[in-house]
């Protein structure tokens, strides 16, 4: 085949310097952008009204929790929405849950799907199947979507974080995703190999549980081992004190959360073409628990998260959310602002892209999930700011809320998950469409 690839030209560097001799006040912009970096450079100045911290509508809650050097954000966003509940239904403001329980069982399940995985295709190549070397990249990491949660829970239960505290390791997943990664990659060979020398299916299964039980004792000594059962011992908000002797996890979930977990919907706006609006989707290279709750959510117009969003919390539930937390945000003012950086008048050229267009060029991402508490309503009834807790601790933000300004959600708010008693019947009927199955590098993953 013919090159076509061109080089750059002396002709075009010389002109392209003329381009930039040409530009007005170059100079200054230029030593602004040297000395402070361009998102300080461009930085607009903060609207007040959008990122006062006063709501028509907030939930009363206690204090943020901190994922720490992990990424764990999703579980987190999560249990923060049913440890809420469950404080308030018993007078335990602050209870926190176990991430790290979770997080326990999370590692197991995504290396038995990692396997599975591995087996169900055993002679492939990395070079050639494209799944596997997406699988490759990353075995056994510490990101998730709002359904892992769920499944999880329905498996193993849940526990205070008293009876199962952070580690090391829990909080700080670096090492740990690189020891795990690398025994299951190691494992993957193993599973070829024997493949390819003509082993049967019961032979690679017996790779895959010798190599579990090898993950759980890694795992086991990063986050220590998960209690049968426990004691659950507190202090309501009244001082009057309460011992719960014996519980298992799952007891103690039914009983001081006690959810359906299956009666939330995860709500996705994505506008590209190639993605239908009513019609559900899944993910099933990201089903870590295999044989329990799939991920699955419903694509809808973006219009529709923040009017569901802001239903679930006038009915005084928060809202779990996906959103690309790196755009547009001060972290040490606690601001999401749409448009705050603006590298197009820095710079001089239009560098703005629509939601489609982010999304289609890679652009666009979900990297993270935080919950809604609160939001703010103009005369009209239309969302001016939302209150948002993270879990970066208290030393971000305002004690570790966030002020998102509507025009940062309609541009980075990509995900909500809504009770379906809140849903359209549109979008109701829509949960019951067929799932089309995403690839595993899909934008959405």
């Amino acid at each position: 085949m013919k090159n076509l690839a061109k080089a750059i030209s002396f002709d075009q560097i010389d002109q392209y310097k003329k381009d930039l001799e040409s530009q007005p006040g170059a100079n200054a912009l230029a030593k602004a952008v040297q000395n402070v970096g361009p998102q300080a450079a461009s930085r607009g100045t903060l609207n007040d009204k959008a990122i006062k911290l006063a709501f028509s509508i907030e939930l009363d809650t206690g204090k943020v929790t901190n994922q720490k050097q992990s990424g764990r954000c999703w579980m987190f966003s999560e249990l923060n929405t049913m440890r809420h509940f469950a404080g308030e239904k018993f007078g335990i403001k602050d209870l926190e849950l176990s991430q790290a329980y979770l997080a326990f069982y999370d590692r197991i399940e995504k290396s038995n799907l990692f396997l599975e995985q591995v087996i169900a295709n055993p002679t492939a190549s990395p070079t050639e199947d494209r799944k596997l070397a997406t699988l490759l990249e990353q075995p056994n990491g510490d990101g998730g979507q709002f359904d892992n949660a769920p499944a999880l829970i329905e498996k193993y239960g849940i526990v205070p974080k008293s009876v199962m505290p952070e580690t090391f390791n829990s909080s700080a997943t670096g090492q740990i995703n690189a020891v795990l990664n690398l025994k299951l990659r190691k494992a993957a060979s193993e599973i070829q190999q024997a493949a390819k020398a003509g082993k049967d299916q019961d032979a690679l299964e017996a790779i895959k549980d010798d190599n579990l039980s090898a993950i759980y004792r890694i795992v086991a000594y990063a986050y220590g081992n998960p209690p049968a059962t426990f004691d659950f011992e507190y202090r309501d908000d009244k001082k009057n004190f309460h011992a719960d002797r014996g519980l298992t996890p799952k007891e103690f979930y039914a009983k001081y959360v006690g959810w359906d977990l299956g009666q939330y919907v995860n709500l996705v706006a994505d506008p590209r073409k190639t993605k239908q609006y009513f019609q559900a989707y899944s993910l099933p290279s990201q089903n870590t628990v295999v044989g329990g709750r799939p991920i699955t959510f419903v694509n809808v117009p973006a219009d529709q998260l923040a009017k569901l969003a802001i239903k679930q919390l006038q009915a005084g539930e928060a809202v779990w959310f996906g959103n690309d937390v790196g755009q547009d945000v001060d972290r040490d003012t606690g601001t999401l602002t749409g448009g705050l950086y603006d590298y197009s008048t820095l710079f001089g050229f239009d560098m703005k892209l629509g939601v489609a267009e982010r999304f289609a060029t890679r652009q666009a991402e979900v990297t993270h999930a935080m919950t809604l508490t609160g939001v703010d309503l103009d005369d009209n009834g239309q969302p001016t700011r939302w209150k948002v807790e993270n879990s970066w601790g208290k030393d971000r933000g305002n004690d570790g809320y966030y002020v998102a300004d509507q025009s940062w959600f309609e541009q980075y708010a990509y995900e909500v998950a809504i009770r379906k008693d809140l849903l359209t019947p549109e979008i109701l009927a829509a949960t019951q469409t067929e799932p089309i199955p995403l690839d595993p590098w899909d934008e959405l993953h």
